[in-house]
């Protein structure tokens, strides 16, 4: 699965590491949607894996387009 590479990569070099970190984009893109889905009334009582995996599908067709364009 495409998580889209690190959404905000910090170098580690010096630290004893030699590459980088971070948040994927995937998860990143999930958040925010999972927050908008949070602010609306009527969707914040629902099932809250239902609303996970809602933002996760958004998060993948996000990193799909965005692959596509």
């Amino acid at each position: 699965m495409n998580d889209g590479g690190v959404a905000f990569p910090v170098s580690l070099r010096g630290w004893g590491h030699n590459g980088a970190c971070g948040m994927s984009l995937r998860d990143y893109f999930a958040a925010k949607a999972l927050q908008g889905l949070l602010a609306n009334s009527a969707l914040a009582y629902r099932d809250q894996w239902s609303l996970v995996a809602q933002a996760y599908s958004f998060a993948d067709n996000m990193i799909h387009l965005r692959v596509q364009a």
